[in-house]
């Protein structure tokens, strides 16, 4: 969200084992965007939902905005996590809801007179916490937490979500929850945080998503379309994808 305004909200994360697959088959792989921020003077006010990403049948749900912490100020959009609601003056709004069994709820934002409230985005793995302007002071509202995996043989964190603005451009949008921050990483589904109250420091894009897929190594080597990154390590064949494509076994 822009002028102090909320985090956006982390991508949903989905995780399956155990699932059957046929030999000869092609099943198709996408990879969804990043959210767009919301730029510093103009409408829209919230940031963009990010895109879907997916396996086969399994889909995933694209993080929410953060809403602006201004005049236009509003309740975080929702998503796999919810976008963190940003304030002004007396009015709380509320964090946009996550998507069951892939994300959490954004921060609500709890503003004091006359102050700027930006909440953080939920997170994969946590909810934001409410934030309050609390003694009056400008402080960035903290993202939920996200996941670790270790799906690729080291330890990863994906889907934090993004932190809400705060005033001073050095540290606009810079802190959030597990990998939330200015720009969620790419290929890591975290949430991009909010503007500060300047042009100089608008709000973050989300990361992109990551679509991984992995089997035993004493089963034959897959052909795949979107040049996939192909490891074989601690007996799994796997295959991570940051762009779109395809797998057959």
């Amino acid at each position: 969200g822009r002028n102090v305004g909320g985090g956006g909200g982390a991508g949903g994360v989905l995780q399956a084992t155990s699932v059957v697959y046929s030999r000869g088959v092609t099943y198709n792989v996408v990879v969804g965007g990043g959210g767009a921020r919301a730029p510093y003077g103009s409408d829209p006010y919230a940031g963009s939902q990010g895109g879907t990403s997916s396996f086969d049948t399994i889909s995933t749900t694209g993080g929410g905005g953060g809403h602006n912490g201004g005049g236009e100020r509003g309740n975080g959009l929702s998503g796999g996590s919810g976008g963190g609601a940003g304030a002004y003056n007396v009015t709380t709004y509320t964090g946009g809801a996550g998507t069951s069994g892939q994300g959490y709820k954004g921060g609500d934002a709890i503003p004091a007179a006359n102050k700027f409230v930006g909440a953080g985005g939920g997170g994969a793995g946590a909810a934001a916490p409410d934030k309050s302007a609390g003694g009056g002071t400008f402080t960035y509202g903290i993202g939920g937490d996200g996941i670790t995996s270790s799906i690729t043989g080291v330890s990863t964190d994906y889907a934090g979500g993004g932190s809400g603005g705060y005033t001073t451009p050095d540290i606009g949008a810079s802190l959030g929850g597990t990998n939330g921050r200015a720009d969620g990483a790419a290929n890591s589904g975290a949430g991009g945080g909010g503007s500060c109250n300047d042009p100089t420091c608008p709000g973050g894009t989300g990361g992109s998503g990551v679509v991984i897929i992995r089997y035993a190594d004493t089963f034959a080597a897959a052909t795949t379309t979107g040049s996939p990154t192909i490891t074989v390590s601690g007996g799994y064949r796997i295959y991570k994808f940051t762009a779109s494509g395809s797998i057959t076994f």
